[in-house]
């Protein structure tokens, strides 16, 4: 579709959200929302006409793009034949929606508990995992992210905690592994794997084995900068899960569904956990949706003993309808084998050429459609671009590059001092060329700010 300039519309949509709409994680008066007219593909744009290449897809979730045309069939169709039902009863679409998740999740998780995002799937997983074990206490990981909900934020190890840290959510923070900026002073990734396990193991012995009732981890941390843990971690941290009765919980709302190049990051790493929790690609975002698929043994806790927790839209039809759409396109069309061989074949070598040339780039790392740039001031201090949890003027070199890429077509992620690459899983070669062109193009205005 070629984007059509319509100035006087968008004036009137910004000047509606800017009167009503209240935005998440803003300060209302600073910020100045791009008023979007339409999208297709990988692509959108705005009413002015201008076109993005979307490398965010969305918040990293419309792993099939906009508009797929099967996608909004199916929710057409589902709406003129049942719009919505409530969840004690058993629907088509919620069936079968559950059906298809439970054929590709790894281990024993066939059994789908479905909520209307990823942070209260999050929440949901921690009280199956409290009920499940009598215990108290959740560990979870510095540079993570988890939810804005009130237990999901306490369990995220970023800055979008600290305002809502009530200091009594029985959550304890530890480091997991990450080599490039590691806390263990590790100089090889078999080491990084053995001393952050120690350190996980001895958190777990000092807070009492006996009081902890889940090891909350991303797969692969997302928004925290996408660092793929070390060979032999997640299978280190199941194995003392095991040992110690302690249930493991993959978050897998951002790295599930394609975005890894495999259908969970979990067939990465050959790891079954005991919960594990989607939300996002799951249906592209189309009609929100998430879950906690749950293993047997977990299951089998609340076979007699009902689960004290619900919602109301809990496997709403018309999300299901999408996931069923969504889950059958991605197969139909190789969206996730797609992931895999570009990310194998174009991003990752194109990101490590443009490592070499950009001197504000100290480090690449990813898989499939899931990649990120350490951008830093020196890569031999390996200081970051800007400071951690950056602001206003302290941001400033993100905010230039941000913009920079902006006026090159490219929609960026970007999150402290890292960009995110995370185009649509089936996105084309020549997409991923026209994103990258210009990424390369903004990278000149961080390289700017390098000592």
């Amino acid at each position: 579709m070629t984007p059509q300039p319509h100035p006087d519309a968008g004036a009137a949509v910004k000047a509606a959200d800017r009167a009503h709409v209240f935005h998440s994680w803003s300060a209302q008066d600073l910020i100045d929302p791009l008023a979007v007219a339409g999208a297709e593909g990988s692509y959108f744009w705005d009413y002015d006409g201008k076109r993005y290449l979307d490398f965010t897809s969305g918040l990293v979730f419309t792993n099939i793009g906009y508009q797929h045309p099967k996608v909004v069939a199916a929710i057409q169709e589902q709406a003129a034949t049942m719009t919505t039902f409530a969840p004690a009863f058993a629907v088509e679409a919620r069936s079968e929606a559950a059906r298809l998740i439970a054929e590709r999740t790894p281990g024993d998780l066939d059994k789908i508990f479905f909520t209307n995002g990823g942070a209260d799937a999050v929440e949901h997983a921690v009280r199956m995992a409290r009920l499940h074990t009598g215990r108290p206490k959740v560990l979870a990981a510095y540079r993570s992210y988890h939810g804005g909900t009130q237990q999901a934020v306490n369990i995220t190890g970023d800055p979008r905690r600290w305002a809502s840290d009530s200091g009594s959510a029985g959550v304890v923070h530890f480091w997991a592994p990450f080599l490039y900026r590691s806390r263990f002073y590790s100089e090889t990734e078999e080491q990084e794997t053995a001393r952050a396990l120690e350190h996980l193991e001895t958190t777990i012995a000092f807070e009492g084995p006996g009081t902890v009732a889940a090891i909350v981890l991303e797969t692969i941390p997302g928004t925290a900068g996408i660092m793929v843990p070390p060979p032999g971690y997640l299978a280190g941290v199941r194995e003392l899960c095991d040992r110690y009765g302690i249930v493991f919980v993959l978050d897998e709302v951002m790295a599930g569904f394609g975005r890894t190049g495999e259908w969970f990051a979990a067939d990465l790493f050959d790891v079954t956990p005991d919960l594990m929790t989607f939300a996002k690609g799951v249906n592209s975002g189309y009609v929100p949706l998430g879950g906690v698929a749950i293993s047997g043994e977990i299951a089998e806790t609340f076979a007699k003993r009902p689960y004290p927790g619900g919602l109301t839209y809990s496997g709403h039809p018309l999300a299901c309808a999408a996931a069923v759409a969504t889950i059958n396109v991605m197969a139909e069309e190789g969206v996730v084998e797609n992931a895999k061989r570009l990310g194998e074949t174009v991003v990752g070598p194109a990101l490590t050429e443009l490592a070499e040339r950009h001197p504000s780039v100290g480090e690449v790392r990813g898989v499939g459609m899931f990649w990120a740039l350490d951008l830093v001031k020196n890569r031999e201090t390996r200081e970051p671009l800007v400071p951690y949890n950056a602001a206003g003027e302290a941001n400033a070199p993100m905010a230039a590059f941000a913009a920079a890429a902006k006026q090159h077509g490219l929609w960026p992620f970007v999150n402290m001092n890292r960009t995110h690459v995370v185009p649509p899983c089936n996105v084309t070669e020549a997409e991923l060329k026209e994103g990258l062109a210009a990424l390369d193009a903004a990278l000149t205005v961080a390289d700017e700010y390098t000592a």
